[in-house]
């Protein structure tokens, strides 16, 4: 039995969800990863990019560690939801180097300071803005399984590609017309409840 290492096994779960989401863009034209597929602009390569903020903030500003670049999504003075979708002059390749610069940042923090490093998050509320690595790694874990999940259905949306990750879709096999009878199922069972 091996035993458990909290701090890596963090670190495993963190890039499980990166390399999920990460996952979603691949195969996908400019404009099916920049799609707005639901009421609220969802897009594939927007979740990249605020994944990328998500992370810059949480393991850059709260351990007082900065990125060292101006990233103009992630200012203060940034456009509402401006972190949440690609601008027509920023390219896949522009998101997806932020991203992978982000990652390094987050990960030279995470290797440098112990589970019970203290930071700050200057945007909650004060009294749970001090925080520990460990309490950032959960959540942010969680937040970027989150936005996983959501870059899922929205690949579902565009050319019905599904799963967990490549090489294991985790989902039932069935064809087509399979997933069209079991939808029709659960259609039939939601108008049935009314």
């Amino acid at each position: 039995m091996t035993l458990s290492q909290p701090k890596a096994d963090l670190q495993r779960y963190l890039q499980s969800a990166r390399d999920a989401l990460l996952w979603k863009l691949e195969g996908l034209s400019e404009y099916d990863v920049r799609r707005p597929l639901t009421p609220t602009g969802t897009n594939i390569l927007g979740l990249v990019k605020h994944a990328a903020g998500v992370e810059l903030g949480y393991f850059g500003d709260t351990f007082g560690r900065p990125f060292g670049e101006v990233v103009p999504a992630f200012e203060d003075d940034a456009e509402a939801n401006q972190d949440m979708w690609a601008t027509a002059d920023e390219s896949r390749a522009d998101i997806l180097a932020l991203h992978r610069r982000v990652t390094e940042h987050a990960d030279a923090t995470i290797t440098e300071l112990p589970l019970d490093a203290v930071g700050r998050v200057p945007w909650w509320p004060d009294d749970r803005s001090r925080v520990t690595l460990h309490q950032i790694l959960v959540h942010v874990i969680s937040d970027l399984q989150r936005h996983a999940g959501h870059a899922d259905i929205v690949r579902e949306l565009v050319d019905g590609a599904v799963g967990l990750r490549s090489g294991n879709e985790n989902m039932p096999s069935g064809d087509r017309a399979w997933w069209e009878g079991y939808r029709q199922r659960l259609e039939q069972a939601a108008r049935d409840a009314r």
